[in-house]
């Protein structure tokens, strides 16, 4: 019986001690706590911590209540040690089955964050409570770097659409004065040229001047391919004579005056209408021609 005592005791003492190498080589600061808070074990991390931040007590802070102090804690830190103090009580309680938090810690010379985790240990004998205090500084740093970034981004990508925006204005900008262009050139080439050059083409032009006149026709039909290209994107079928007819008309030219400069009848000429209509699928009565036929070059 004796002996069996002699061989117990070098054991648990070696149990001990290799619970304590255990617990100091862990990077986190670690306490033991009672069913009362108070402070039975430290690991070697808390202790240098705390020697490092000059806490007003011993280094291993056995037998000081941890509730306490985190009761008594004033200041920025009053809100968070209230917060740990509950956790912890309700930890002890068995309310829950472990507490954790994540909360700045910084000095005067750097930032700092931990991150805590309060849990009951596993096995008989008293209660015994393990307080951990894991320095989660880099991964703090990392993410607010990662949120600097994020807003970089965002705002990069704001600047992009602001641009995109803006360059989709000026391209709109761009094509309505094109088409404005476009048709001020066809309007002074309807009303102003064409006019002249057919009055030149019922002259007795000497023979060299024939190919000339109908070399100057063909530019000025060119001139008039904006107006024809949208009349063939409308899905428009027109012939040469029905063309024309939509161009007087956009002109402004009223069904007798197109008669005259064209040499028909009015009876052609209400003819040509009503298929520019039906082609150009203007089945409504109260679409003005003239309207729809301007807004082709708008």
């Amino acid at each position: 019986m004796t002996t069996r005592r002699k061989s117990a005791a070098p054991a648990s003492g070696q149990r001990d001690r290799l619970a304590q190498t255990i617990l100091n080589s862990l990077s986190a600061h670690v306490a033991i706590l009672d069913e009362n808070g108070f402070i039975l074990e430290t690991n070697r991390a808390w202790m240098q911590f705390a020697e490092a931040n000059q806490i007003r007590m011993r280094p291993d802070t056995h037998n000081v209540n941890y509730l306490d102090i985190c009761d008594s804690a004033d200041g920025y830190s009053a809100d968070e040690s209230s917060s740990v103090a509950r956790g912890i009580r309700d930890v002890i309680a068995g309310r829950v089955a472990e507490f954790v938090m994540d909360y700045p810690c910084h000095s005067p010379n750097e930032k700092r964050w931990f991150y805590m985790r309060v849990t009951r240990a596993a096995g008989p004998g008293p209660q015994r409570i393990v307080v951990s205090h894991e320095n989660i500084t880099s991964l703090k740093l990392a993410e607010e770097r990662l949120r600097e970034s994020e807003n970089a981004l965002w705002q990069e990508k704001q600047k992009l659409e602001d641009a995109n925006t803006a360059l989709k204005v000026l391209l709109q900008q761009r094509e309505a004065d094109q088409r404005r262009m476009e048709s001020d050139v066809l309007d002074n080439v309807r009303r102003m040229v064409v006019p002249l050059v057919e009055r030149l083409g019922r002259l007795p032009l000497p023979r060299p001047a024939k190919p000339i006149l109908s070399s100057l026709e063909k530019r000025l039909a060119e001139l008039t391919q904006p107006f024809l290209r949208r009349l063939s994107a409308a899905e428009s079928v027109l012939t040469p004579q029905e063309i024309e007819v939509a161009a007087l008309i956009r002109e402004g030219l009223s069904s007798k005056e197109i008669a005259v400069r064209m040499n028909l009848s009015l009876t052609t000429i209400n003819f040509h209408r009503r298929n520019l209509r039906r082609k150009l699928n203007l089945r409504n009565a109260s679409i003005n021609l003239r309207t729809y036929l301007l807004s082709l070059t708008e």
